[in-house]
């Protein structure tokens, strides 16, 4: 898909959508900037031509990967997915209407002088991390991961895109490889093996590589040689590349290349993880990025329950900051209204100067007055012992989150307050 759409005045109207632009026209189908007639929200329009479906050689893949992308309409809930809001499928034609996503695609940044900061493309990779588990944890492998696939929504956030290939029979490998491009294709891919979430994680290291050097970690002048390299060789060090990236960077690149997948990261999460700890060596202090709120989070027993969706949200919703030791946060019969939790760190709880309780990271403070409404009298001081990674939760902000995000914090909370009295009494009876 070209960096800025087409503009052309387009007549058309394909089911309940009127067009308004054409986005990109590829092999396959077109797509289109479009307006739901019906509820007024803008969408992007796949379609794709009778011709395509009729294609002697490809199209019964071209068919079942359109096929498997309707399919997905309304299933794949994530912040970082596209979403897939409606599809007709017909004998010989079709449309998908998918959220618009109007940045273009990561594509655009694979090249030597338009690559991305460091940090902004890890951040990227860690929320495709994020979706791609999600996803495997519903019974998906995308098997078509490459930067023309991530979309991008805005800032470091990024939506994966394309879920056509996600249900391919073995059969159908090769006919892929040969319709599109190899580079991103694990070996065990190639092979035609069964495929698990580590053929996604390879082909999302060849993303980050190619993010990062603006170069593949494969090429070769012909299909045999490449897939003999893919299968065979080590991928150079990506600092071999480009000299000014950080050398911590190699390994965790490299493990998510390895040919055996079982040398690749266990899991999602640990994979996210690295990414999520190089973020914070690079960046200079002070900067909070998304990868480390979200994290941070994650770890809290009482959010357990939270899916990831809403974990994002909260995330988002947060008013982060780092906090010197030995500063106050709040003080007790002031007013206030918001809660906090402790990311990293320690506090201590006291009143009129007695040591009421001390607070390690995970744990969180100030909730009666979220839970009570309206600003209430704060019934003891809180200071930070070391320093603090800590968030505030204003209800106003709060209030602009889903439904579900707002009603299963809340119960967390509650259970979290019912879970303290319940060891204060036990601690009393004593």
């Amino acid at each position: 898909m070209p960096d800025e759409p087409f503009e052309l005045d387009l007549s058309l109207q394909v089911g309940k959508y009127e067009v308004v632009k054409l986005l990109g026209k590829g092999a396959t189908g077109t797509v289109y900037h479009a307006r739901d007639t019906f509820s007024g929200r803008e969408v992007a329009l796949k379609t794709i031509e009778p011709e395509v479906f009729r294609d002697p050689e490809f199209g019964t893949v071209y068919r079942q990967q359109f096929l498997n992308e309707a399919s997905l309409a309304g299933k794949l809930k994530h912040p970082h997915i596209v979403s897939i809001l409606d599809a007709v499928v017909q004998e010989n034609s079709g449309y998908i209407a998918m959220e618009l996503v109007t940045k273009g695609d990561l594509s655009q940044y694979a090249r030597a002088g338009k690559l991305l900061p460091v940090a902004d493309v890890l951040q990227m990779m860690f929320k495709c991390c994020g979706a791609l588990d999600y996803a495997f944890k519903e019974g998906i492998v995308h098997r078509d991961i490459k930067p023309a696939n991530l979309m991008i929504a805005g800032g470091t956030d990024v939506k994966i895109a394309d879920f056509g290939a996600a249900h391919l029979r073995k059969s159908q490998v090769v006919q892929t490889a040969a319709m599109g491009s190899p580079f991103y294709m694990s070996p065990e891919q190639i092979r035609g093996e069964t495929l698990t979430l580590h053929s996604d994680m390879y082909s999302l290291g060849v993303a980050l590589y190619e993010l990062l050097t603006g170069k593949r970690p494969f090429t070769a002048d012909n299909m045999e040689a490449l897939i003999k390299k893919i299968m065979g060789e080590p991928p150079a060090p990506p600092t071999r590349m480009r000299a000014d990236l950080p050398k911590d960077i190699d390994a965790i690149v490299l493990r998510a290349l390895e040919k055996a997948p079982g040398k690749r990261y266990p899991t999602w999460t640990e994979f996210s993880l690295a990414l999520s700890n190089l973020v914070e060596k690079i960046l200079p202090p002070g900067v909070i990025p998304d990868s480390e709120k979200y994290v941070a989070l994650k770890r809290v027993p009482m959010l357990s329950g939270l899916s990831d969706s809403e974990l994002w949200e909260l995330a988002l919703a947060g008013k982060w900051s780092e906090v010197p030791a030995k500063k106050t946060i709040v003080k007790e019969n002031e007013k206030g209204t918001s809660f906090f939790i402790v990311g990293k760190g320690q506090v201590k709880v006291t009143l009129h100067g007695k040591l009421l309780n001390t607070l390690d990271a995970c744990e969180c403070f100030g909730e009666m007055a979220y839970i009570r409404g309206g600003e209430m009298p704060r019934y003891a001081t809180v200071d930070s012992v070391t320093e603090l990674l800590l968030v505030e939760f204003d209800p106003a902000t709060l209030a602009k989150m889903s439904i579900g995000a707002q009603l299963h914090l809340t119960r967390a909370l509650v259970r979290n307050l019912v879970d303290r009295l319940e060891q204060a009494n036990t601690r009393m009876a004593r």
